[in-house]
């Protein structure tokens, strides 16, 4: 933990993926003590910048995510924690966070 580099706001960005699969799943952020729950307690513990309190993904919805592995990137500014998730993921009630808006692009190609 104390690689970690926390923003001006104290807060580390936090990646949720599924563990078995490689989906990811949500970004959330952590303060330095929603990431020693986290750490500590094999549940992930997200700080709420709206609600300027901690939350425990699934204490209300039922939909936890159990940590099994967890990392710093290179520069320590973004953590990724791999769970196993229980139910969906995101609030509107989505598996992922990240399949209700799909965004055009053009595609690249790496060089043959």
């Amino acid at each position: 933990m104390d690689r970690a580099a926390f923003n001006g706001d104290g807060l580390l960005p936090a990646v949720i993926q599924q563990w078995d699969t490689g989906e990811v799943l949500m970004l959330g952020w952590m303060d330095r003590e929603a990431m020693r729950r986290t750490l500590t307690e094999g549940r992930v513990t997200f700080w709420s910048r709206s609600r300027q309190e901690y939350w425990r993904k699934g204490d209300t919805s039922g939909h936890a995510q159990y940590v099994r592995e967890a990392a710093l990137d290179c520069d320590g500014d973004t953590l990724l924690v791999r769970v196993d998730q229980v139910g969906v993921a995101c609030h509107t009630g989505t598996r992922t966070c990240f399949d209700g808006d799909p965004l055009e692009v053009v595609a690249g190609h790496a060089p043959a």
